[in-house]
């Protein structure tokens, strides 16, 4: 074999190494994000949290008693107050359209969560908790008890999963 030949080996399994690490770093966690929700621009890729208040209002939600419904179920806000709020919507499309439901897709996304080696976006974070809470919801609701030991231990994974991650910041 000659320099030549070296060379453009070289240069070829260079860029097949760059192109698969691309790939591999360029996998979108929550894919159903990517594609326009509901017909509107402005729902493509949501994020609830903008600014500190989004936060509490969030954490407000929550302790109103806000239920995440299984698929192709609607986001249940208790307090008619907090759910005709502006950008609840964002909220709504998150939890009904991006988020995980299955079992299945849940561990697909810690797959890809336990190979990460750099922290969430913020975006990302955000997700992973709200998929957290329907966890949680589902774990609480669940009467068959091999149901409730896979959910309970899916919640114990994204626990960690969020744990690790802010040991990365």
């Amino acid at each position: 074999m000659n320099m030549n030949q070296r060379r453009c080996l070289i240069i070829f399994f260079y860029l097949f190494l760059y192109r698969g690490a691309a790939l591999h770093h360029g996998k979108a966690l929550y894919p159903s994000a990517m594609r326009i929700k509901r017909g509107l621009y402005s729902l493509m890729e949501p994020m609830f949290q903008n600014s500190m208040e989004d936060v509490n209002r969030l954490f407000e939600i929550l302790l109103s008693g806000m239920q995440i419904g299984p698929e192709r179920r609607p986001l249940l806000i208790p307090d008619q107050e907090l759910a005709s709020l502006r950008n609840v919507d964002k909220l709504e499309v998150l939890c009904e359209d991006v988020l995980p439901k299955t079992l299945s897709d849940i561990r697909r996304l810690l797959d890809e969560l336990t190979l990460r080696r750099r922290p969430l976006s913020r975006r990302d974070f955000e997700r992973t908790v709200l998929t957290l809470v329907y966890a949680s919801q589902t774990v609480a609701q669940s009467s068959d008890q091999y149901q409730r030991e896979a959910w309970t231990h899916t919640l114990v994974q994204l626990f960690r999963a969020l744990q690790e991650d802010l040991r990365l910041v």
